[in-house]
């Protein structure tokens, strides 16, 4: 470029957009065909968020320069801002065939194969591209992103680090890195990322995010509220920045604002599945409910639905018929519960009616807070006859039969440090117990052990549904269980359960509390570290000897 397009060039490069417009314009009325200011024009227009603009602006540079490598790079980055992948892909190519070892085109190329669902591509690409250019920092960053979206942390923490090397002023690179350390759990390293992140850039609204989940992870909940308040600031429509202090205010009882920001969770893509869009208006406590019918819709996992349909009660106290939607293996237990005038499976066929509310916004809408816990237990109860059925099947009781859960859904998002190995729960086995297993969906880690183990009575795989869970639950002393939906069950029921927490756990256990102001008769026991079951195990030994004492085993039916 030269002449009018160096001063066009020299313009953009010190950020003046409007002067160097102006330069291409005056250069395009004297040669409507030149390239090179199409082309710059084009990385203005990208610059700008004039996405489509830009494609086309260097769509048309293209055409008058089809043998420019830097041309067909800038058109592929384009065209990927409008997830135009696959052009994208076509023009990085060739972009590599004109200069081969281009490490932009490299770096792009990479990226799209990734978006393509071409994982194994991309790797090859990057391999090729770092032997060739081992002191490119966006190849490593770009990598290292791949590792990291196919959960090989330790190898993205790596590339992280050659990265920040090469340039250390890389503010993404130590976002990103911290967070393949978080996935790691190496949180006070990801800590220091976050922060070196935030103080090369004050503004980095995601690296404030981020280093509130690391803070929360550490229970250094102040912090993490404070990170999240600053991300707000910067963006104050930032849904997971929203949506974090909302859980981590909820954890430390600030329920007031807490259940006001946890409706956040409704602007998230992951919430879509759950929102259901009723023309009907959607009931947060405003409207008077006398003689009208309010549809309660479950959403999240089995446990929420088991925590949340007592508010089924309040509502009908307001003199209103409550309808709800649950999930079908739950829609024979909650049938008989108090103040449901009727319990669909979801997909069934709804009445009609006039509000609905999805059962987790409902402690908002009855401002609940600590001390008006809607906690009259039991709210769930067994069939009778599930219950005899099981204590048919249970056999005659020579000692106290306690019911073990060690794990939950693993799709759920928090699974990896809520669920354990059914080897970790080994250490309470003992043959002043009868052990009963009430895990559903054994996982293949497990199967085997579980399998050759005689004193653990495995009856998970013959529950049908909730309500014959219940009859079996009717038949136990105690429930013993990972943050899961039988705990919800057990607890709901009225019976003795002791639940077993991650360091950092769900916001409804609250803060550093042995009991459960949902649950009257649960007894937490919480991680003393970042993964130490084993110190929980310890701690749960300790309680069944005080709770059952030296007394001769109970041999009374239940």
């Amino acid at each position: 470029m030269s002449g009018g397009i160096g001063d066009a060039a020299a313009a953009y490069q010190n950020g003046d957009w409007t002067a160097a417009r102006h330069l291409c314009g005056q250069i395009l009325e004297k040669k409507p065909g030149d390239a090179d200011a199409l082309h710059l024009l084009g990385l203005i227009a990208a610059q700008s968020g004039e996405k489509e603009n830009a494609v086309h602006l260097l769509r048309r540079a293209l055409d008058l320069k089809p043998g420019d490598p830097i041309l067909h790079v800038n058109l592929a980055n384009a065209l990927g801002e409008i997830r135009e992948y696959a052009q994208a892909r076509v023009n990085y190519e060739r972009a590599l065939a004109l200069a081969p070892g281009h490490a932009a085109a490299h770096v792009g190329l990479g990226h799209v194969l990734a978006e393509l669902g071409q994982p194994g591509l991309a790797e090859e690409n990057y391999k090729t591209a770092i032997d060739k250019n081992p002191h490119n920092a966006d190849l490593h960053y770009n990598y290292a992103n791949l590792l990291s979206d196919s959960g090989r942390w330790h190898e993205a923490v790596d590339h992280y680090e050659q990265a920040i090397a090469l340039r250390p002023e890389f503010v993404e690179a130590f976002n990103n890195y911290g967070m393949a350390l978080a996935d790691l759990e190496r949180y006070e390293t990801a800590i220091a990322a976050y922060r070196r992140a935030i103080a090369l850039d004050a503004e980095f609204a995601d690296a404030h995010n981020n280093l509130g989940i690391a803070l929360a992870a550490t229970r250094n909940y102040a912090g993490a509220v404070s990170a999240y308040q600053k991300a707000i600031a910067i963006s104050p429509d930032y849904v997971d920045a929203n949506w974090n202090l909302a859980l981590c205010q909820l954890v430390l009882g600030d329920f007031a604002r807490g259940w006001k920001g946890f409706e956040w969770r409704w602007k998230h893509p992951s919430f879509d599945k759950f929102w259901r869009d009723f023309p009907q208006p959607y009931w947060l406590g405003q409207q008077d409910l006398t003689g009208k019918t309010i549809l309660l819709h479950s959403e999240q996992g089995l446990g929420d639905t088991l925590q949340f349909c007592r508010y089924a009660r309040l509502l009908a106290a307001r003199s209103a018929r409550v309808i709800m939607e649950v999930q079908p293996s739950l829609a024979a237990l909650l049938s008989g519960l108090e103040g449901a005038a009727r319990v669909i499976p979801r997909g069934g066929e709804l009445p009609a009616f006039d509000f609905h509310c999805s059962m987790m916004s409902l402690p908002l809408a009855f401002a609940t807070d600590l001390n008006t816990i809607p906690a009259d237990v039991p709210y769930l109860r067994s069939s009778t006859g599930a219950c005899a059925t099981w204590k048919g099947r249970l056999g005659a009781k020579t000692k106290p039969r306690i019911g073990i859960v060690w794990s939950g859904n693993p799709a759920q998002s928090n699974d990896r440090n809520r669920s354990m190995l059914f080897s970790q729960i080994l250490p309470l086995i003992d043959s002043s117990f009868e052990w009963i297993s009430l895990q559903k969906g054994v996982r293949e880690t497990d199967a085997a052990l579980l399998k050759s183990r005689a004193d653990v009575r495995h009856l998970g795989d013959d529950l049908e549904d909730f309500a014959d869970t219940a009859g079996l639950v009717d038949n136990l002393d105690l429930v013993i269980s990972a943050c899961t939906s039988v705990a919800h069950l057990a607890g709901a029921m009225g019976k003795p359960v002791w639940i077993l927490l991650p360091y950092n756990a769900d916001w409804r256990w609250l803060l550093d509390r042995e009991d459960s102001p949902w649950y009257p008769d649960a007894r937490l026991f919480r991680q003393p570290a970042i993964g130490d079951w084993a110190g929980v195990m310890v701690n749960v030994i300790a309680g069944l000897r005080a709770h059952f004492g030296d007394a001769p085993p109970s041999t009374t039916g239940n």
